[in-house]
């Protein structure tokens, strides 16, 4: 099996989340220039908003970096074919199925990684041609499955004959270490990027982050079958006050409009979505992404032990 950084051209095999808002050409260019896969989120923005993240990033770093397609989004169609037209090299997807585009991705030479909750869904993307699937647990921040990654990674490890790349409860060398004892070739991480210096939101949301406890977290939408992981507030209280009580999928939906960007951009400590992973209470300060990244392989002995 192919090493992932000799897949990714990266120094470390790790790669950064693609969260909505957060994963701007500003973040994705610091990840890939500390020796990661920096990603820029497509989110819900349009096809030349991100065309234009992707030539900043190209500015701020001469390493790979990738594109993070959320398939369901209105742009999806376009961005498949931006991925070729921006010569980005690997595209991480979520939210969706990647089959019909694979064809012409594999064609244009570009690294496939879908996301997964699933071991069906590892198994159905690798015969669409996957070249790796990142291993998503419940742990992780934002929208999540139910599994957690301690449970799927080895599952899907077992399945398929592709790179594993696990994602959801992973902060620090330790969750190296446990991510390569489980079978996996590397990690995604996104909570504890959250509080660099590099991530562009705002600072009361790195605040939050840093005085979490493990407690900290909570799932909105389990009753919409749309599961959230968020940091505990008003907002979220009250989402899961209401969906207990029965109110609608549309309700709920308009009562949560805009949330994220409050969090990300305003820091709206009581109305903002912040979405974060249980990690967060691992996370104890503001560092630079390299930092971040040099602790989390110089200290880990599985990384070490395998690129020694």
């Amino acid at each position: 099996m192919k090493d992932l950084t000799d897949l990714l051209h990266t120094k470390y095999p790790l790669i950064q989340g693609g969260m909505a808002n957060i994963a701007t050409h500003e973040l994705a260019g610091a990840v890939s220039n500390a020796g990661g896969l920096g990603l820029v989120a497509s989110g819900g923005w349009d096809t030349e908003r991100i065309r234009q993240e992707i030539r900043k990033t190209k500015k701020l770093t001469d390493k790979p970096f990738g594109l993070n397609i959320m398939l369901m989004s209105p742009y999806a169609e376009e961005l498949t074919d931006l991925v070729i037209e921006e010569d980005v090299r690997v595209v991480t997807t979520g939210a969706g199925n990647p089959g019909p585009y694979m064809k012409k991705w594999k064609e244009a030479g570009t690294t496939v990684i879908p996301v997964v909750p699933s071991v069906a869904l590892a198994k159905r993307v690798v015969r669409f041609g996957a070249d790796a699937v990142i291993v998503e647990g419940t742990e992780a921040g934002g929208h999540i499955g139910e599994i957690s990654t301690f449970s799927l990674v080895p599952q899907v490890a077992d399945a398929v004959d592709v790179p594993v790349i696990a994602a959801g409860g992973i902060a620090d060398f330790r969750g190296v270490d446990a991510a390569f004892a489980l079978g996996a070739s590397g990690v995604q991480i996104g909570t504890v990027l959250l509080a660099s210096e590099e991530c562009p939101i705002h600072d009361n949301y790195k605040q939050k982050i840093i005085k979490a406890k493990d407690t900290e977290t909570v799932v909105t939408g389990r009753e919409t079958k749309a599961p959230v992981r968020v940091l505990k507030n008003k907002m979220a209280k009250k989402y899961i006050e209401l969906s207990r009580q029965g109110v609608g999928l549309e309700e709920l939906e308009r009562m949560t409009l805009g949330s994220l960007s409050k969090a990300v951009f305003e820091g709206d400590a009581d109305e903002g979505s912040f979405m974060a992973g249980q990690v967060a209470g691992m996370v104890k300060s503001v560092r630079s992404v390299k930092d971040i990244l040099d602790d989390m392989f110089m200290n880990s002995r599985a990384y070490k032990e395998l690129h020694t």
